[in-house]
């Protein structure tokens, strides 16, 4: 079974745990899958409040839901179930899923939901079900302990295992120690034992040595007997042992003879026998005997060797016995002889003995102190060796901790980094989500102001702020700033400069707002003006102080330059030892450096040595070294200006203080010493504060180390720089470059943001890098502090055990030292390289990627390779660019001689005149001693042009070699710096064809750079700066009005759409009319409805209200109407037409003074080129006038600026117009007809201000030129007679020619006396110098006047594009004012058309009330626009509704209703309290009631027309025995149709009335029995009829479980009380009384009994008991109906059959249970079964003891099922007894009615019909 539910939910239910039959217990005890199997079949809503937790809380949670669903199945289920599932008691969860398995199976096939089961359950059940569930709550939580509980007993029993461990374990201790001592004390009496066992052979041993060292002398004895003796004795033993000898050799002889002989005769005798009996039969022969016989001799020749063995053996026993006595007495004889020396000779042995003894004690004494000393000396070095590996073992361990601590410290700080990190991005994401929904609600709430039209320009200011971070919402208000603005008006500050500069560049460079319209698209924007930006930059830069820049050296070095980085321990130092093997480099340390600057510091270093030194290598070295030229001045710099923050106090105190002679003395010496000293003793200085040297003190020592180091050998630092600072200052100091100030010379080069210069390069040329490469050798943070670990481990293992125990205590303290401050350190190093690596990688790459990065995580051997690998292609890299950069100056230097070998030489030039000479005298001479650097020398020469091709040409000057190179710095424009001599320039008449000159300011044009007066450029470049700044300032702050003007008008707007919107729904006083009339309306009296007059009278009344109506609907259009007159002319759009119109004025007047300032510009610079006297311009500038907005009277000279009056043009001058423009488009309104005419005027002062500005800018520059042409008559009018060729070729080109000749003329002829009067003879070189002068002024007019025309284009076309922006703004602010108004006038007229239309409808229903004479109920709601009826409120109450009849049961089939069912029971009850009646008194009471029925309706008319047979045979059909009827039964089966049970049903409702029957009493109340409920409901589908007069219909089903209820009760108790067990008998009934045995069986034990499989025999029995019970052989139908009944009945056998499981019918069953199931009836008197008298209670009684004593129950104890069916008294039993069969009472009715001659036929049996 187990099986089959783990198939069922793993693979049928697929539960979210895998659920096995070990586990089944487990799995199910927190009673959540449980749930969750419900929740598979929709029965479990609450899932989701079910906990997978195995806590108590949890399971209580769990249990305490599943307890009503599992109710609700039948399952049972109570407490003690619920605790035995949470203990995981085996068998219980498993039995509990067979029950839920087969209730949800049972459920299935119903096909019922779980809503449907709860529905079906009577209210009184329910409620009962949830008391019931309260109450299995509480007592499951009595049950189950807390959790608390359960933890602190679970935490008990772990600490009591504990104790019991360690109880164990102290036993264990004990009892080891107690063998141990045992141990002990056997090693140490066994110690004794061996002690006192040497110390006994010790004594033995010395008496032993005493013994012999006793002399004995022996007596002299007679050596003749003595000899004689021994002599005998020898010979005899000789004898004795030859003669035996000799006689064992002739025996051994004579046996070996005999046995040859037998051995010979044998074979020879076996030979014959062999021959003879070949041909012979094989007959017997003696052979065995033979052999037999050969056995038993060579046997006896065995035994007698043995024997013989044996005797010799014992005569060499008797021998050597002999021989011992032998030598006893000879020693006995001896010591005799010996014990005769004398006594003297004896004492003195002894004493000898006892000397020697003595001497052997004390030796053997001192052996063993000696190896004692050894022992203890092996001890104590054992102990120290012992007491070291300790302290190491130690050690170790505590470097492992300390290591483990360090890398907690390094994750921790990582972590600590990581979140900081994640913080700082957290917070910019957040603050770009806020951002983002500012953003988004600022656009929603200009959508809502614009109608969903943003302007573009709104939507850019808002994605620029968005973009660069700002808040788009204003912070705080900028009206009142104060002095210290706070944070957010700073940020406010900051917004508006970032829109003001914005606008400003679109204002500039004409894109977006201000982009070329398309009238404009034609004229083409002018160029930069670049004689404008020619002349700004050349001041700017004479302003600026010179600046000498280092020459880069002839011969490229091939030295490289380098450097090594990486975190502490990445093998930085190792790998440079390394490459220091095989290359000749120097490696640099920054720590080795600054301790041996402050070595030389304390070694008093000289400069002296260091002179001689650097002497020598500059000697030996090129003299072509400038970089460390550079690097020296640098340094010298650095010592001289290394005024560090440390020592400013000191030098505060200084100043106050006359300085000492010590001091004196000390800054002397000071000066003595060499720069490393130096920079040593500054060091030290600021180490000994407690400070760290400064990042330029280290770079400083750095430089100077290299600066020592041979131009020819490479050099690589050893991890510096360190810091991004340390990078910058060690570029600038190595390079003589500085990256910040070349990016500052490029703002400078574009300083001038209205001028540009033509000359500068966009380009900032990228500057030297003071390393070739730059290597990192990357670590991770581990693999550093594992390296430092490993480090100290090695050390401290590489201790010398022997060395001095002071000094090894010494070292061992400073190793310490150094190893706490490298762990104190390594983690502020890592962090510090963290913190500043990512600006040294992009410092180290940005220019030029020189960064190489390795990985270091490997061994050493291969860094090594690696770092040389790299070291090699770096070093093969920098050869090829020397070799290049070499070949590259070859190239050149060969085409600088190639040069001027192709130009022909030119004559000498004249010598120049004293004035010239005074003048060129001393700026050559400066130009000499300081070389030029790009281009700037320190101070110009007379004649303006350098050597560098970039200023003299623009962009492409080195096409044209003729202008590269006047050899003396002079203009190479013209024909100036070609000399000639006096002959060419006289003689030389025609001139050849050239090219046409270039016009000033093209790219070809050489500018004119002669010498200025330096207080030019020190007033003209503050003066250029205060006109940008005045422009940009003006333009920034007009825009920024326009753009806070764009939103001042769309919030204008929006405000006055929004308030004409409200003013249109004020409320009205309309509805109060409209409630007056319905109310009188309403009040009109019932009997005038239908009256004519009173009709027409109430349509008269209609008109007045509907007059009244349009009346305020008029009133409030004229208001309306006037309100937006009011709008329209509050002049608001005037006022924002003639700000607008301001701020465009104050654009061209920014424009304006633009022009004015720089035509005065350059007008100064100029004639201080021309060395002429600047012009005082008393001329006031241009004013162009603004708009005046109020028509106040103002006086003259209150005014700063002129205004012009607004003159607005009357409509009736205007009507004669024809124009008619796109803003008045359809009909004509005459309300905006001002706003048109308003419109035009404003147009036409834009067009007349337009037209001032453009012809003040015309008439400015024509009086520039016409003062040029003035002044050029002027000096023209003293040399008319000379002549001027090439002047006049060079006057062509100027304007206004004609006129200027005129003039000439008119001067030449009043003025020619005079000049041919002092006429002095004037030389060739003379004339060449004023042709040049002449040439000269003239390229400076020509110049001057271009850069004036390009200025006066720009501001011509600045100006036209001014005044149709103007033009195209005030057009579009005047287009959304009249739409605004068109708007309003639009809503005015949908509103009033809206309010009319409600009121006619309003009439329509009146007049529809009034024509159908009907009240209006519902009121009607006329507001504003609109009008309804609501529905929700009505003037007069609802008629009270009809009240329905109740409902009533109508007869149906015959079937009694339950009024005559509870007749029929209340007079059974009175006759029968006990339910069984008589057979003949039943039917006579059947009888009286159908014949005396007057009036009663006691039956229904079908039972009125049986007759006494009838009622007798309706009788036996209920009878009991042959005398007793249940007239229970007959209720029950009278009271038909209704659901017959089915088996799992009958113990299903068992199971809801034990439930509900918690004191197990057996019975139920009337409360109990409707919250347990039946098999079956009410009927839940009644359906309302739709007449309220209509009753109900009678709920049948509903009115007969309260009838059961009454029909079984106890009514003699209070209250009357129901045995639920013996009803469910009675429902147990069934058309087969065998299966209904069954059933009552099943109900009688709870549980379901099975039959036994004997399908053909009981078909038979049934069928013949069945129609000898039923007697309708008259009618064939119902033996039909039974014969397919017979069928079912058969299949459902063999479907019982194979459903029956293995252990079926395992329930006990008492001899009590038998009797009530089976209470009387037809049983056999004997076992035979055909017997059918009837017998009693007893009978039974007896035949069940019998039953039980054979089955082995001797005291009556209950037996299983199973074994009881098996006996064959019960199976006849079973088969015979009727009283759990349902008779068919309608087979009577039905042959009643027949009889009767009712037309009808006879139908089927209904229950037959249910059945089916």
């Amino acid at each position: 079974m187990s099986e089959i539910l783990c198939h069922w939910l793993n693979q049928e239910l697929k539960v979210s745990q895998t659920v096995s039959p070990k586990s089944f217990a487990k799995a199910f005890s927190s009673g959540y899958l449980i749930g969750e199997v419900l929740h598979k079949y929709e029965l479990q809503d609450d899932f989701a409040e079910f906990s997978e937790k195995r806590i108590s809380s949890a399971k209580l949670n769990n249990f305490s839901r599943l307890e009503p669903t599992l109710h609700l199945l039948g399952v049972q289920f109570d407490q003690n179930v619920a605790h035995d599932i949470i203990t995981e008691k085996p068998g219980v969860a498993m039995k509990l899923l067979y029950q839920l398995y087969i209730a949800l199976q049972r459920k299935k096939k119903s096909g019922l939901t779980g809503v449907e089961l709860q529905t079906m359950q009577p209210l009184t059940n329910t409620k009962l079900q949830n008391m019931k569930s309260e109450a299995f709550r509480d007592r499951l939580r009595n049950l189950i302990p807390r959790q608390t509980d359960v933890s602190l007993m679970r935490v008990s029993h772990r600490f009591q295992e504990k104790y019991k461990y360690k109880d164990e374990d102290l036993v264990h201790t004990h009892l080891k120690k107690l063998e141990n001592f045992q141990k002990l004390q056997e090693e140490q009496r066994s110690f004794n034992i061996e002690k006192q066992r040497l110390s006994r052979r010790r004594q033995n041993e010395i008496m032993a040595q005493i013994q012999a060292a006793i002399i004995q002398i022996p007596k002299p004895a007679s050596n003749r007997t003595l000899k004689a003796l021994d002599a005998q004795k020898m010979m005899k033993k000789k004898k004795e042992a030859e003669d035996v000898a000799n006689e064992i050799k002739k025996f051994e002889a004579l046996i070996k003879k005999d046995l040859q002989a037998k051995e010979s005769a044998s074979k020879t005798s076996l030979d014959a026998a062999g021959q003879t009996t070949t041909d012979l039969l094989n007959t017997y022969s003696d052979d065995e005997y033979i052999k037999k016989i050969q056995k038993r001799l060579e046997e006896d020749a065995f035994a007698r060797e043995q024997r013989e063995k044996r005797r010799r053996r014992l005569l060499m026993d008797q021998l050597i016995a002999h021989e011992a006595q032998e030598e006893a007495y000879r020693e006995e004889q001896l010591v005799s002889r010996l014990m005769r020396q004398s006594q003297q000779e004896r004492r003195i042995a002894v004493q000898l003995m006892h000397v020697r003894h003595e001497k052997e004690v004390l030796w053997q004494n001192r052996i063993f102190r000696e190896k004692q000393y050894e022992e203890r000396r092996l001890k104590d070095f054992q102990d120290a060796l012992d007491r070291e590996a300790a302290l190491a073992k130690q050690a170790k361990i505590d470097y492992e901790e300390q290591a483990l601590r360090e890398k907690e410290m390094h994750e921790q700080i990582a972590a600590e980094r990581v979140q900081a990190r994640y913080k700082k991005h957290y917070s910019i994401c957040a603050e770009i989500l806020d951002q983002i929904l500012d953003l988004s609600t600022k656009v929603a709430d200009y959508r809502m102001l614009t109608n969903n039209l943003i302007p573009y320009k709104l939507m850019h200011d808002w994605k620029e702020l968005f973009f660069n971070g700002m808040p788009i919402y204003e912070q705080a208000s900028l009206k009142h700033l104060s002095a210290k603005p706070s944070t957010e008006q700073l940020i406010e500050l900051e917004k508006r400069d970032l829109l003001d500069n914005n606008d400003y560049e679109e204002y500039k460079n004409m894109v977006g707002e201000w982009a070329l319209p398309e009238e404009m698209v034609d004229n083409i924007p002018p160029s930069d003006n670049r004689i404008l930006g020619h002349v700004i930059h050349r001041l700017i830069e004479h302003s600026l102080p010179p600046q000498v820049e280092s020459t880069a050296p002839e011969l490229p070095s091939f030295a490289i330059k380098g450097c090594l980085l990486g975190k502490t321990f990445s093998g930085k130092t190792t790998a440079l030892k390394f490459l220091q093997k095989y290359f000749p480099i120097e490696v640099l340390s920054i720590d080795t450096l600054v301790q041996e600057a402050i070595q030389a510091f304390h070694n008093n270093e000289k400069v002296s040595g260091a002179l001689q030194l650097q002497k020598a290598a500059e000697e030996k070295a090129s003299p072509v070294r400038q970089e460390s030229g550079d690097r020296s001045q640098n340094l010298h710099n650095v010592l001289s200006a290394e005024g560090t923050p440390e020592t400013e106090d000191e030098t505060r105190l200084s100043t106050k203080k006359t300085p000492k002679a010590e001091e004196v003395i000390a800054s002397a010496s000071l000066s003595e010493l060499t720069t490393r000293a130096q920079l040593g003793a500054k060091s030290e200085k600021l180490l000994k504060k407690g400070k760290s040297i400064s990042d330029t003190l280290l770079v400083s020592i750095v430089v100077n180390a290299i600066n020592q180091i041979p131009i020819y050998k490479g050099w690589i630092l050893d991890g510096f720089p360190m810091t991004l600072n340390q990078a910058k200052l060690l570029e600038e100091a190595l390079t003589g470059f500085n990256r910040n100030l070349i990016e500052l010379e490029g703002k400078k080069s574009q300083i001038s943001t209205l001028a540009v210069d033509p000359t500068a390069s966009r380009e900032v040329p990228l500057p030297p890098s003071a390393f070739d490469f730059v290597m990192l050798l990357d670590i991770s943070d581990n693999t550093s502090l594992n390296r430092m670990n490993d480090i100290m481990a090695e050390a401290f293992l590489s201790e010398t055990p022997h060395e001095n125990i002071n000094q090894r205590v010494a070292a061992e303290n400073q190793d310490m030292d150094e190893d706490q401050n490298l762990r104190d350190q390594i983690q502020h190093r890592i962090i510090g390289f963290w913190d500043h690596w990512p600006s040294l990688e992009q410092w180290f790459t940005e220019p030029e990627n020189i960064l190489i990065k390795m990985n270091a995580e490997v061994d050493e051997q291969s860094l090594c390779q690696k770092v040389k690998e790299m070291f090699m292609a770096e070093i093969m890299k920098k050869e090829n660019k020397a070799k290049k950069k070499s070949e590259e100056k070859e190239a050149e230097k060969k085409e600088e001689f190639s040069l001027p070998e192709a130009t022909p030489p030119t004559p000498p030039a004249p010598p120049p005149s004293e004035p010239e000479k005074e003048k060129e005298a001393h700026p050559p001479h400066e130009r000499s001693k300081t070389p030029t650097a790009k281009g700037k020398p320190a101070s110009e020469p007379p004649h303006g042009n350098r050597e560098s091709p970039q200023e003299g040409k623009g962009k492409k000057s080195e096409t044209s070699p003729k202008r590269k190179g006047s050899p003396r710095g002079k203009s190479p424009g013209g024909k100036a710096p070609v000399k000639k001599s006096p002959a060419d320039s006289t003689d030389v008449s025609p001139v050849p064809a050239v090219p046409p000159p270039s016009k000033p300011g093209s790219e070809e044009w050489v500018f004119v750079n002669e010498p200025i007066p330096e207080e030019i450029p020190l007033f003209l470049v503050p003066y250029w700066k205060l006109i940008e700044n005045s422009y940009i300032n003006s333009i920034k702050t007009v825009l920024r009005h326009l753009r806070e003007g764009q939103h001042t008008v769309l919030a204008y707007l929006y405000d006055t759409r929004t308030g004409f919107q409200q003013f249109l729904r004020r409320p009205d006083h309309k509805q109060n009319f409209v409630s007056q009339w319905q109310a009188d309306f309403n009040s009109l009296p019932d009997d005038l409805w239908e009256d004519e007059e009173t009709k027409a009278e109430l349509h008269q009344r209609v008109n007045d209200l509907r007059d009244r109506l349009w009346d305020i609907c008029d009133a409030r259009k004229e208001e309306a109407e006037q309100e937006r007159l009011d709008i329209i002319n509050e002049s608001w759009l005037q006022d924002s037409t003639g700000i607008a119109m301001n701020h465009f004025f104050s654009l061209m007047q920014a424009e304006l003074n633009r022009f004015q300032d720089t035509k005065r510009l350059l007008q100064d610079y100029y004639r201080g080129m021309e060395c002429k006297i600047p012009t005082d311009d008393t001329k006031r500038f241009t004013r162009i006038p603004l708009v005046q907005l109020d028509n106040k009277d103002t006086l003259e000279f209150q005014l700063r600026i002129p205004l012009v009056p607004r003159r607005s043009i009357s409509p009736e001058s205007a009507l004669s117009k024809p124009k008619i423009k796109a803003l008045l488009k359809g009909n004509i309104d005459y309300s905006l007809e001002n706003v048109e005419l308003n419109f035009e005027a404003d147009e036409k002062v834009v067009m007349d201000t337009w037209q001032q500005a453009s012809l003040a800018v015309s008439h400015m520059v024509a009086a520039e030129i016409h003062q040029r042409l003035m002044e050029e008559e002027k000096e023209n009018q003293p040399a008319d007679t000379k002549e001027k060729p090439p002047q006049a070729a060079a006057n062509k080109k100027v304007k206004k020619e004609p006129p200027k000749k005129k003039r000439e003329d008119k001067k030449g002829k009043g003025k020619s006396p005079p000049m041919a009067e002092s006429a002095p003879v004037i030389t060739v070189e003379e004339i060449a110098e004023m042709e040049r002068k002449n040439e000269l002024r003239l390229r400076i007019k020509e110049e001057h006047l271009a850069a004036l025309q390009f200025e006066e284009r720009a501001t011509q076309f600045r100006l036209e594009l001014i005044k149709t922006k103007a033009l195209a703004f005030l057009e579009d602010l005047v287009t959304k004012a009249v739409d605004v108004y068109k708007l309003m006038e639009k809503w005015l007229g949908e509103r009033y058309l809206n309010e009319m239309a409600s009121v006619e409808k309003l009439t329509e229903v009146a007049r529809y009330h009034i024509e159908t004479s009907t009240k209006i109920q519902n009121e009607l709601y006329l507001d504003q626009e609109d009008f309804f009826i609501n529905g929700n409120i009505k003037v007069f109450p609802d008629p009270p509704p009809p009240v329905r009849p109740p409902p009533v049961e109508k007869e149906e089939n015959g079937t009694l209703t339950i009024e005559q069912l509870d007749n029929l029971r209340d007079q059974f009850l009175d006759i029968a309290p006990k339910g069984v009646i008589g057979n003949k008194a039943f039917a006579d009471i059947l009888l009286d009631l159908v014949t005396l029925n007057l009036g009663t309706n006691n039956f229904p008319s079908s039972w009125m027309h049986l007759t006494q047979p009838e009622l007798q045979e309706l009788a036996s059909l209920l009878v009991i025995n042959s005398e007793l009827v249940d007239w229970r039964k007959f209720l029950l089966v009278a009271a038909l149709p209704w659901p017959i049970p089915l088996e799992e049903e009958l113990l299903e409702t068992l199971q809801r009335f034990k439930a509900v029957d918690e004191e197990q009493l057996g019975t139920v109340t009337f409360e109990q029995y409707l919250q347990a409920g039946l098999w079956f409901t009410g009927d839940k589908d009644i359906k309302i009829p739709a007449n309220p007069l209509e009753p109900l219909p009678f709920n049948r089903q509903e009115h007969l479980i309260e009838f059961f209820f009454r029909l079984f009760a106890d009514h003699d108790k209070d209250p009357p009380r129901l045995d639920y067990t013996e009803m469910l008998l009675y429902f147990a009934c069934h058309p087969d009384g065998m299966e209904g045995v069954y059933r009552a069986l099943s109900v009688a034990t709870g549980s379901h009994v099975f039959q036994p499989i004997e399908t053909p025999v009981l078909v038979a029995e049934k069928t013949s008991s069945f129609i000898d019970m039923s007697p309708t052989e008259e009618y064939p139908e119902p033996e039909d109906n039974f014969i397919s009944e017979e069928r079912e009945l058969q299949e459902e056998g063999e479907e019982k059959e194979e459903d029956i499981p293995e252990n079926a019918n395992t329930e006990m069953i008492s001899m009590e249970t038998l009797l009530k199931v089976f209470r009387g009836g037809n049983e056999p008197q004997d076992t035979n079964r055909f017997a059918s008298y009837p017998k009693t209670e007893s009978i039974y009684s007896e035949n069940f003891i019998k039953v039980f004593q054979d089955l082995g129950s001797k005291n009556l104890e209950p037996i299983e099922v199973a074994v009881l069916l098996k006996h064959p008294f019960i199976q006849d039993l079973i088969r015979s007894y009727p009283d759990y069969k349902i008779p068919d009472i309608k087979v009577v009715l039905q042959r009643s009615e027949h009889i009767q001659g009712s037309d009808g036929e006879s139908s089927p049996s209904r229950l037959t019909e249910e059945k089916k």
